[in-house]
């Protein structure tokens, strides 16, 4: 793919008159997605993208998310990039501080800051079917346009808070475990944490020496398994700096654990009675009250939800500064916060630690495709995409993390490898079809290939644990599918990403842009074109 000088990054321009600027591709986020997009594209010799960020700093969820404890439960050797190992991290399970150094750091070293424009907030982006091109509005304004978009903004962005009512009178402070406010002092405070997840249980030990009281709001109890977290020794290290291939070996060594366990998750959810049995072992061993320790056990099977790891949440809970209402926060009358089993809690703070917009992310409403339709529209009923990154009817729109692409018990960075392997592709069969005498080309992703596609994940999604474990997770959306997950091995999906299938896809040329879809035939002599090339 040849590409042009990198552009500078000197503000999006296209106000006043003047046309928009033009790039071959636009990235939309700076987290592990957004800079591996770009990183790809530089190691493919393309080098006409920018990267558009809303905040002020690279780094995705790791940017967002600084609460008091946070830390990743993916191995630190595994939370990194293949091609940018990093041999020097300080612990086995890296905290959001390490994780933020290490992007800051590999955006140096692929010199990838001339790219970026932090402050971009991409607010909508428009499909010109004349020609061929998106048009990308930042801050309200038409910024620029790009023959490809990328979008990297993650399932993670967008924090959710339940709509609780009287919430909005609450005299006291208010925010969301991604939103932490460090200004607000919590030290001799009454503080209500709502939620159980992997948030909350990292938030819980880290404030509770601090508050005055602590209250903890728990509709489902988690099941927690002891963290294996310790430093690494610096003769670790200086092997790792010294011999390259032992730090290559540790995470494969890594990769391969979680590897084989992906079959108790996906195809025998039964085989996971002994992680439940150790589980439940590691409870015992925490809370010797009889009456707390059946409120804190789960009643679905270990899996279902994403198994947390900690050896610091149940020790806290034990305290006599901490309370826990095993029901949900259903009112707020002033500072009182009253519970769906009528127990109330007096407090001057609420943290919510419930999750995002995962399955209903507003992001969506902000895509507008072929004929108008936005890709809330196009996901009316259900949200699907062709292996995981393109959906029909938004040609030249690709999704980092997209539906169906997220992983149970691995690193994500697996999987957004995978992706690249696909992005690189997509771009050099775009590249084989725009040489060509027919002109400028775009690909659409064929509804009858997304369908065929998300048909065969649903299908085997059926008898995992997470569909099969007894619980209601985020994982799943308003209708009950679970269109989060992905129900195999990342190595499956790496074979299934490794390639573009030109088949599964309409080829529109400028002269065909509005038609609404192409033949089978025509597709596939589009194909006999590149492979002939």
């Amino acid at each position: 793919m040849a590409g042009q000088e990198p552009v500078e990054a000197d503000g999006a321009r296209g106000t006043g008159g003047a046309p928009p600027e033009h790039v071959r591709v636009a990235v939309i986020g700076s987290g592990f997605g957004g800079l591996g997009a770009a990183i790809r594209l530089r190691r493919e010799g393309l080098t006409d993208f920018v990267v558009l960020e809303r905040a002020d700093a690279i780094g995705g969820t790791w940017r967002d998310n600084s609460y008091p404890g946070c830390a990743c439960d993916v191995p630190s050797h595994l939370y990194s990039f293949s091609f940018a190992p990093h041999p020097d991290w300080p612990r086995t399970f890296s905290g959001h501080q390490h994780i933020r150094g290490y992007l800051e750091h590999v955006a140096d070293v692929f010199r990838l800051r001339p790219h970026l424009r932090l402050g971009s907030p991409v607010t909508k982006m428009v499909w010109d079917e004349e020609r061929l091109r998106w048009e990308l509005y930042v801050a309200g304004e038409r910024a620029l346009t790009a023959d490809v978009v990328i979008s990297a903004i993650g399932s993670l962005a967008e924090p959710k808070i339940p709509e609780i009512p009287g919430l909005d009178t609450f005299p006291g402070k208010v925010f969301h475990s991604s939103r932490w406010d460090h200004d607000y002092d919590l030290r001799g405070k009454r503080v209500a944490v709502v939620g159980t997840g992997a948030s909350a249980i990292q938030i819980v030990p880290a404030i509770q020496p601090d508050v005055a009281h602590l209250t903890l709001f728990q509709r489902t109890p988690p099941w927690v398994m002891p963290r294996t977290d310790r430093a690494i020794t610096g003769l670790e290290r200086a092997l790792h700096r010294r011999l390259p291939v032992t730090a290559r070996l540790r995470r494969g060594l890594l990769w391969g654990i979680r590897e084989l366990q992906v079959q108790a998750f996906t195809k025998h959810p039964e085989r996971l009675g002994i992680a439940e049995r150790l589980a439940r072992r590691n409870l015992a061993r925490a809370i010797k009250d009889p009456a707390l320790r059946e409120r804190l056990t789960p009643t679905y099977r270990i899996g279902c939800k994403r198994i947390l790891l900690s050896n610091s949440y149940y020790p806290a809970l034990t305290r006599p500064n901490v309370g826990v209402v095993t029901a949900g926060l259903t009112e707020v009358r002033g500072t009182t916060l009253v519970a769906a089993d009528g127990s109330t809690a007096e407090v001057d703070a609420i943290v919510f630690a419930t999750g995002f917009h995962v399955t209903d992310t507003p992001a969506v409403e902000r895509v507008v495709g072929t004929g108008g339709q936005t890709l809330a529209a196009a996901w009316k009923d259900g949200v699907q995409a062709l292996r995981g990154t393109t959906a029909a009817g938004f040609p030249n729109f690709m999704m980092v993390i997209g539906p169906n692409t997220g992983l149970g018990n691995t690193s994500m960075i697996l999987m957004i490898e995978a992706q690249l392997n696909y992005l690189a592709d997509y771009l050099r069969q775009l590249d084989v079809l725009g040489a060509g005498p027919g002109g400028p080309a775009a690909l659409d992703a064929r509804t009858n290939a997304v369908s065929d596609w998300n048909r065969a994940v649903q299908e085997r999604m059926k008898r995992t644990v997470w569909n099969t474990g007894g619980c209601t997770s985020w994982y799943l959306d308003d209708s009950g599918r679970n269109t989060t997950l992905w129900p195999g091995t990342t190595t499956e999906f790496r074979t299934a990403t490794r390639h573009l299938d030109l088949a599964e896809y309409q080829v529109i040329r400028p002269a065909t842009a509005k038609a609404a879809e192409g033949s089978h035939d025509s597709g596939q002599d589009e194909k006999k074109a590149v492979a002939g090339a």
